[in-house]
């Protein structure tokens, strides 16, 4: 499989694919940005989080059983939400495939897959995002770090429904899904606390950001990497040596 990496020659005529991921990248670090993107060096991939994506299926067939019978979920009706899953035909391709969205002073076609929609009773979308941890501590949004990237994500989510013309809430939901600890036996399973945690979005900053993108990768070297990176502090390091 090649590589999808940008090439200055044909950006013009071109469109060039860029994730709601590789978005967030940038803005972690352009350095490592710029490798991935321009050089196809990537960062060393993580771990599989299996058990959080067992809970994104499960919660996507639990949200969609009551899509299906247009009916509310028990989670809106504990907020007292007046909102229903929304039951639209690309459901699916949007979170397999993605939503999409060509911006014309970029030439970048942004795409990202969002995990749920919901709906009120004036068509408004509200875009749903779910999160699964281990927490003793109090569930919030506060405190910075991946919570500013969550927070980001549904604002690309939010932006990328708007650009498709669809009528969308700066409310967004995270269904957040916490493993609970506290339990004497395991008995070998896992018994959650779900809670629903609303954030009031702004992507006023996306599209400025992405022209931020497309100049970085029209260098004709990396930029300075985030003084924060981990990764480029390990290859600064290791320069010493070499």
């Amino acid at each position: 499989m090649t590589k999808n990496l940008f090439d200055n020659s044909n950006s013009v005529k071109n469109y060039y694919k860029l994730s709601r991921t590789k978005i967030e990248l940038f803005i972690e670090c352009p350095r490592c940005f710029y490798f991935d993107i321009k050089l196809g060096i990537t960062r060393p991939p993580g771990f599989p989080f299996t058990l959080n994506n067992a809970v994104d299926v499960l919660l996507k067939k639990e949200f969609d059983s009551h899509r299906f019978k247009n009916q509310q979920h028990p989670l809106m009706k504990q907020y007292k939400l007046d909102l229903l899953p929304y039951d639209h035909k690309q459901i699916d391709e949007w979170r397999n495939r993605g939503i999409f969205y060509l911006d014309k002073r970029s030439n970048f076609l942004i795409y990202g897959k969002v995990d749920d929609v919901w709906v009120d009773r004036d068509n408004r979308l509200y875009i749903v995002d779910y999160k699964a941890t281990s927490t003793s501590q109090e569930i919030s949004l506060e405190g910075g770090g991946y919570k500013d990237s969550y927070k980001r994500e549904v604002e690309i989510y939010q932006w990328l429904f708007k650009k498709n013309n669809f009528n969308v809430s700066s409310t967004a939901y995270f269904v957040y899904v916490n493993a609970l600890k506290n339990k004497e036996y395991f008995d070998g399973k896992l018994e959650f606390d779900v809670k629903l945690l609303a954030y009031e979005g702004n992507d006023a900053w996306i599209e400025n950001v992405l022209i931020d993108i497309f100049n970085v990768l029209s260098l004709s070297k990396p930029p300075l990497g985030n003084k924060d990176c981990d990764f480029c502090k390990y290859i600064d390091k290791l320069k010493i040596y070499l």
